[in-house]
């Protein structure tokens, strides 16, 4: 499991959230290759890096290339000489004129055929065919999965008079403050006609520091719960804790005495000093909502859960008031108000914007 930065947000419609010119795009196409899969990229990659820096086959200063006269044994002596790694053999299974090129079916060596395409100069090989209509089709179907999956969710969801709205988060994931900078401006909008609680998933990716936040997040959402909201805002600024207490005007007698006791409770520092403790030997736990992460069945940061329900959101403010507003046996008039549809940046810090991805600490 390993942690993906990037940074914040931008989010009009509220006095507190500054706006900033657009940064960058945060995550990008997740592919996900196993196995075979894997490999297969690996040697598409290596084609195109190849290929990017000899772009023309030169056909009589190396004797290893292709000839003028191209044909199907020339190729595949080219790419096993040249491409493939050490003790791998590539073959081409088929050889054939398609249009003003040569189509090129290749395998590997792990029985996984490629779609390549050969100029009939013999000069210019594309080892990875995109089909592009293809590519639109499966977005498109992905969207609407998605649609289907999210209309369903809000209409199996219990509806109340006063929805329960609860957040997983790891304190120091780029995208557990992404979607609590998203949700502030619908609690400003909301406010008590929501019953709001922030929660921490079990186990911590972000060191010591984080199980320090956690527990001060927890204390200050139980002592004195009516900041919580300020401190968060100053919080996923700049990551200031310190200067947050004090600028919210947190009781800081009261807080520490409170992370103090909650601390020994579920033996925090303990468990983390003991290292046998940890996930996976990797992640120091942190049980202070264990029961409610199973419950659940949370996995990672961040999640949202409704009215006992764990449901899937885009980040962005709009969104987060329409699921939050589903869960209403009858939406007040604030559901109607316009957000932010702008996601916010992963991170800290209240400038930039998100790309709409679905990434996690998980």
């Amino acid at each position: 499991m390993e942690e993906q930065k990037n940074e914040t947000i931008k989010v009009s419609g509220d006095e507190k959230i500054k706006t900033g010119e657009k940064s960058k795009i945060c995550k990008t196409i997740n592919c996900k290759r196993k196995g075979i899969v894997g490999l297969i990229a690996l040697i598409l990659l290596v084609f195109a890096l190849f290929f990017l820096q000899k772009n023309n086959i030169e056909t009589e200063e190396n004797g290893r290339v292709l000839s003028s006269v191209v044909n199907k044994e020339m190729l595949e002596t080219f790419i096993n000489e040249n491409l493939m790694p050490e003790g791998s053999k590539a073959i081409v299974k088929e050889f054939t004129e398609e249009n003003d090129l040569f189509k090129v079916v290749i395998d590997p060596g792990n029985g996984q055929d490629i779609d390549s395409y050969l100029t009939k100069d013999g000069k210019k090989f594309f080892p990875q065919v995109i089909e592009i209509e293809k590519v639109k089709e499966e977005k498109r179907l992905a969207e609407e999965n998605m649609e289907a999956e999210k209309e369903k969710e809000i209409a199996e969801m219990e509806k109340n008079d006063k929805p329960k709205v609860e957040i997983f988060v790891m304190s120091h994931c780029p995208y557990g403050t992404q979607i609590e900078k998203g949700l502030l401006p619908v609690l400003d909008r909301l406010g008590d006609k929501i019953d709001f609680e922030l929660k921490f998933c079990t186990y911590a990716m972000h060191g010591k520091k984080e199980l320090d936040e956690q527990l001060r997040q927890s204390c200050i959402q139980k002592e004195e719960p009516a900041k919580l909201k300020e401190y968060l805002y100053c919080f996923l600024e700049a990551d200031k804790s310190d200067e947050c207490v004090v600028a919210t005007g947190i009781n800081s007698s009261k807080l520490n005495s409170c992370v103090a006791a909650t601390d020994k409770e579920y033996k925090v520092t303990e468990n983390f000093n003991d290292q046998s403790t940890w996930l996976s030997g990797k992640f120091p736990i942190f049980d202070v909502h264990k029961e409610d992460n199973e419950a659940y069945g949370v996995a990672g940061s961040p999640g949202l859960v409704i009215n006992g329900k764990k449901v899937s959101s885009g980040r962005d403010s709009q969104s987060l008031l329409e699921i939050v507003c589903s869960g209403f046996s009858e939406q007040p008039e604030e559901c109607q108000e316009s957000l932010s549809s702008i996601e916010p940046s992963p991170g800290f810090g209240f400038s930039g914007e998100g790309n709409g991805s679905d990434a996690s600490c998980s």
